[in-house]
C-alpha cells in the first residue's frame, strides 16, 4: 500500500476509536479551551480599545494643538491663534462661516457604576460649529445644550458606565451645578466617553480665560490636509501642530494596545505550558490503549510514518476541539461587553466594548493547533518505537 493509503486507513481507524477515549480527551479539551479563552478574551480588550480610538477620528477633520504638545491636555492656544487656524485656506465653510470648533478639555470626577470607585471623565467645551465639524454624532435622547448655560450632553457609553450622567441628572463640577439635557451616539468611538458643554461656560467655570486647548476644523477634503498643515507650519504668527483627527486618536491607542497584547501573549504562554503537559498525558494514555492496535498495523505492513502522523493528528483534533470551545465561549461571553479604562495620554476614562474579531479567533485556533502538534509529538515518537511482538502478545 502507498503511504497515503496507509495514512488514510490509520486516520480513519483513529477517528472511529476516538469516542472510546472521551474521558481522557476531555481533560485536554478543557485545558486548551482555557488557554484559547484567556488568550482571545485578553486580546479583545486591546482590539476594542483600538477600535474605539481609531473610529473616533475622521480623515477630513484636522486637530490643531500647540506646537510640541502630544495631547489636548498639555496644549494651550490663545484667541489670535484660534482665528489664524480657523481662517487658513483649506478649511471648509458653510453659511459664510468656517467649520472650526475651538475646544477646551477638562477632566471631571464621576463614580463608576456598580463599583463606587472614582473615575475621570472628559468634559469638553465646544464651539457652535462642533456638531458640523464632526459628522458622526447623533442625538439619541433629549436635546442639545443651549449656549451660555450650564447644560451638558453626555456620550451614550459614558452614561452607561458612570453614575449621575443620565438625562435630568445634575452633577456638580468646577463649583457649578450642571444639567444633563441630552445623550449622543458616536458609533462606538471614543467620543461617547465624553461630556459636552458650551466652551465659554466651561472656560468661566475653570478660570481658563481667553485660551483653548485645541481647534478642530473640517477640511474641504481629506486630500487637503497636507497643504493645510504645510500652510500652518510656514505661518510665522503661530506655533502649532496639526494632525488628522484619525491619526491623533490612533496614536493614543498604541501604548495600551501594546501592553495588553504583551500581557495576553504572556498569560497564554504560561497557560499553554500546562495545556501541553495535559495533551501529552492524554496522548500517552491513548497510546497505551492503542498498543495492540499499533502492533497489529505494523505486523500487517504499515510503515512507522502513518502511525506517527495518526498520533499527532489525534492530538491536533482534540486540541482544535478545545480551541473551538474556547473561541465560542470568548465570542459569546465577551464580544460587545462594555467597560472603561484609563487613557494614559489624557488621564481620563475611555468607555469601549470588548471586540472579538475573526482575526483573534483565527489566532486562537492557530494556538490550539500548535498545542496539538507539541502535545502529540513525544507520544508519536514513542509509538514509532513500539516493538511489534510485545504489542501483539496483548491480544
Amino acid at each position: 500500500m502507498s503511504f497515503f493509503v496507509q495514512l488514510g486507513a490509520v486516520l480513519g481507524l483513529v477517528m472511529r476509536s476516538l469516542p472510546q477515549r472521551t474521558g481522557s480527551s476531555a481533560i485536554a479539551v478543557v485545558g486548551v479551551a482555557g488557554v484559547v479563552l484567556v488568550f482571545v478574551a485578553v486580546l479583545s480588550v486591546a482590539e476594542g480599545f483600538r477600535a474605539a480610538m481609531v473610529g473616533a477620528g475622521s480623515p477630513e477633520v484636522a486637530l490643531v494643538v500647540r506646537g510640541g504638545s502630544d495631547s489636548e491636555l498639555s496644549s494651550s492656544l490663545d484667541l489670535d491663534t484660534v482665528r489664524v487656524v480657523s481662517a487658513t485656506p483649506g478649511v471648509r465653510r458653510s453659511g459664510g462661516r468656517a467649520l472650526a470648533s475651538a475646544e477646551l478639555f477638562v477632566v471631571v470626577d464621576v463614580v463608576k457604576s456598580g463599583t463606587g470607585t472614582p473615575a475621570n471623565v472628559p468634559l469638553r467645551g465646544v464651539g457652535p460649529a462642533a456638531f458640523d465639524v464632526r459628522g458622526d454624532l447623533d442625538l439619541v435622547a433629549g436635546r442639545r445644550f443651549r449656549p451660555g448655560t450650564t447644560e451638558v450632553i453626555v456620550g451614550r457609553a459614558a452614561a452607561a458606565q458612570f453614575e449621575g450622567l443620565e438625562v435630568g441628572d445634575r452633577p456638580r463640577w468646577g463649583g457649578q451645578e450642571w444639567t444633563v439635557v441630552g445623550a449622543f451616539d458616536a458609533r462606538g468611538a471614543a467620543g461617547e466617553s465624553e461630556v459636552w458643554a458650551d466652551a465659554p461656560v466651561v472656560s468661566s467655570a475653570y478660570a481658563r480665560g481667553p485660551h483653548f486647548q485645541s481647534v478642530r476644523v473640517r477640511l474641504e477634503s481629506a486630500g487637503a490636509f497636507d497643504e493645510y498643515r504645510r500652510t500652518l507650519d510656514l505661518d510665522p504668527r503661530i506655533t502649532v501642530t496639526a494632525a488628522r483627527e484619525s491619526d491623533y486618536y490612533s496614536a493614543q491607542s498604541v501604548a495600551l494596545h501594546a501592553i495588553v497584547t504583551t500581557l495576553g501573549f504572556g498569560i497564554a504562554a504560561l497557560m499553554a505550558i500546562g495545556a501541553v503537559f495535559g495533551a501529552v498525558n492524554t496522548m500517552y494514555s491513548a497510546l497505551a490503549s492503542r498498543t495492540r492496535e499499533i502492533a497489529t498495523l505494523r505486523a500487517l505492513g504499515f510503515d512507522r510514518a502513518p502511525v506517527v502522523l495518526s498520533v499527532v493528528a489525534e492530538s491536533v483534533v482534540i486540541c482544535l476541539a478545545g480551541g473551538v470551545l474556547g473561541g465560542a465561549i470568548a465570542y459569546f461571553g465577551f464580544n460587545g461587553y462594555q467597560t472603561a479604562t484609563l487613557n494614559w495620554q489624557t488621564f481620563s476614562q475611555v468607555a469601549f466594548a470588548f471586540l472579538v474579531t475573526p482575526e483573534l479567533l483565527l489566532q486562537g485556533f492557530a494556538c490550539a493547533l500548535v498545542l496539538g502538534v507539541l502535545g502529540g509529538l513525544l507520544p508519536a515518537l514513542r509509538a514509532a518505537r513500539l516493538p511489534i511482538a510485545p504489542g501483539l502478545r496483548q491480544l
